[in-house]
């Protein structure tokens, strides 16, 4: 043994032979996958590994909420994008299908997806220019995370709420 004429600590426990002997005996597996989710515990006895934790296990972080977000702001550009669309093809068609469509996008829900699809576009552009700085090495420090991302979600409402006050200062 080398650790033995190092003067290191001998790890005391089972052979790899008998570790799969007490494996076979202790858990009767009839898959081979099954044998990935048997470990040691910190006392050395063998344990059945648990499943990965569901959502409900984790308490939400700011990084995995943006990140989400992210993903389904993106979703919402695509979805906002396809009535913006369909706004400039009715423009291309006739007066009265620019007529139709403009007096859905007027309307209470057409004014609510058209804030939605805003607030989805800065917050994907603020969020963008976050992971940009990211690909450069910057802000990876935990605190630079965390101050990167409030400064998200607060330039998102802010820039939301201004952009929609100079439209309707402008109409």
């Amino acid at each position: 043994m080398h650790a033995q004429r190092l003067g290191l600590p001998v790890r005391a426990g089972p052979s790899r032979s008998e570790t799969r002997r007490l494996r076979e005996a202790a858990f009767a597996m009839d898959d081979v996958r099954d044998e990935l989710m048997v470990a040691r515990a910190t006392d050395g006895r063998l344990v059945r590994r648990p499943v990965s934790p569901h959502l409900q296990v984790y308490r939400p972080q700011i990084t995995s909420v943006l990140s989400i977000m992210h993903r389904a702001t993106g979703i919402a550009l695509a979805g906002g994008t396809l009535l913006f669309t369909a706004w400039l093809v009715a423009a291309a068609k006739s007066p009265d299908a620019y007529a139709a469509v403009a007096g859905f996008i007027g309307s209470w829900i057409g004014l609510v997806l058209l804030f939605g699809w805003t607030a989805s576009l800065v917050y994907h552009l603020l969020n963008g220019i976050r992971h940009l700085a990211w690909d450069a090495g910057w802000g990876f420090g935990l605190p630079d995370v965390h101050r990167s991302g409030w400064a998200v979600v607060v330039g998102t409402a802010a820039l939301t709420v201004l952009l929609w006050i100079v439209a309707f200062a402008v109409r």
